[in-house]
């Protein structure tokens, strides 16, 4: 049986992105009428349609996207991963006409903020971020009929997914403090509950064996700048302290080098920091820092383009974003002769 044509497949004859052949297919406006032609020209040679689903789905729509955060307010300012998340969003629902709903929302009221937006019919769809082991919401969705897309999930959640393999950066990373003399690297990690935390926590354990090194220390930081600096001055503490600490993402590890130079030690030469999301701020630290590039941005914009399309025609593919690479600045040195 032949494969039903998608809106990708438009939007790749056309030239173009997946919003604007949304765009131009819904009849809104905004579009260059020579554009507007190449994408109906490009969906009527392919014989591409509206599922039935899809044209149920696009009833009464409240032209609104939701991304709901299980996490303390407060702490959204603090991170600027969803920032950067957020802003790759927008790049394709400012052309879709759509706009984003970011609801907040405290962990043991989740699944309830779910049914709200679903029985309130506030939105059209949902990213799911942060996805955990044995998360309820890909079951939850599927109930109430809210199209959805996991972000950074990996396989087996039955959804649409938009995913990146964080690990080859974190190994990338234990490599390299490895080439530089370093024998005692320390992890300070994310949330374990959390499928990407426990992923790059993972990843830098087996890079610590394929080094032959012994197993580093491990602390939590919750990907929190408080958690981070917490873990920073437990390390520090021990009689032997790590020349090295690979961070779960950029704010904690931004945190530990403050905590780091208050101790007074010089960075990289007494010791030597790497991160997780290369965010804006990363390259602007004292000293710049190497880390783990995963492009927030990139990340919103393809799970934007996704759910978009998941709610117009009723179907959209996996998306597999470029691995994470390793960048090396200026926060990596080689090792402390002690």
């Amino acid at each position: 049986m032949a494969r039903r044509p998608t809106i990708a497949d438009v939007a790749k004859l056309a030239g173009v992105s997946r919003a604007t052949v949304s765009f131009v297919l819904n009849n809104r406006p905004g579009v260059a009428a020579d554009t507007q032609q190449r994408v109906r020209s490009a969906a009527e040679e392919l014989g591409w349609t509206p599922s039935s689903s899809a044209r149920a789905l696009s009833t009464g729509r409240v032209r609104a996207v939701g991304l709901v955060l299980a996490r303390e307010p407060e702490l959204l300012g603090t991170d600027p991963f969803f920032p950067a998340f957020m802003a790759g969003i927008e790049t394709v629902i400012s052309e879709t006409g759509d706009g984003l709903m970011l609801q907040m929302s405290r962990p043991e009221n989740e699944v309830d903020t779910y049914r709200r937006l679903a029985a309130d019919r506030r939105v059209d769809g949902v990213f799911l971020t942060d996805l955990r082991t044995g998360d309820p919401r890909p079951a939850l969705v599927a109930e109430l009929g809210l199209p959805a897309v996991a972000v950074g999930a990996g396989a087996g959640t039955g959804l649409a997914t938009v995913n990146l393999d964080d690990r080859p950066a974190v190994r990338k990373a234990v490599h390299h403090l490895a080439g530089l003399g370093h024998r005692d690297i320390a992890y300070v990690a994310g949330p374990e509950e959390f499928v990407h935390a426990r992923r790059r926590r993972q990843a830098w354990s087996e890079a610590l064996a394929e080094a032959g090194l012994p197993e580093g220390t491990l602390l939590p930081g919750g990907f929190t700048a408080e958690g981070g600096a917490r873990a920073t001055r437990m390390l520090l503490e021990r009689p032997a302290p790590p020349t090295a600490i690979v961070y779960g993402n950029d704010l904690s590890a931004t945190a530990g080098m403050a905590v780091a130079q208050d101790a007074g030690l010089r960075l990289p030469e007494d010791l030597s920091v790497v991160g997780f999301d290369d965010v804006p701020l990363a390259s602007y630290t004292n000293p710049p820092m190497t880390t783990c590039r995963a492009n927030p941005v990139s990340w919103g914009r393809a799970s934007a383009q996704a759910l978009v399309e998941l709610i117009e025609t009723g179907t959209t593919a996996d998306v597999e974003l470029e691995p994470a690479a390793l960048v090396v600045r200026g926060s990596t040195g080689p090792a402390p002769v002690r």
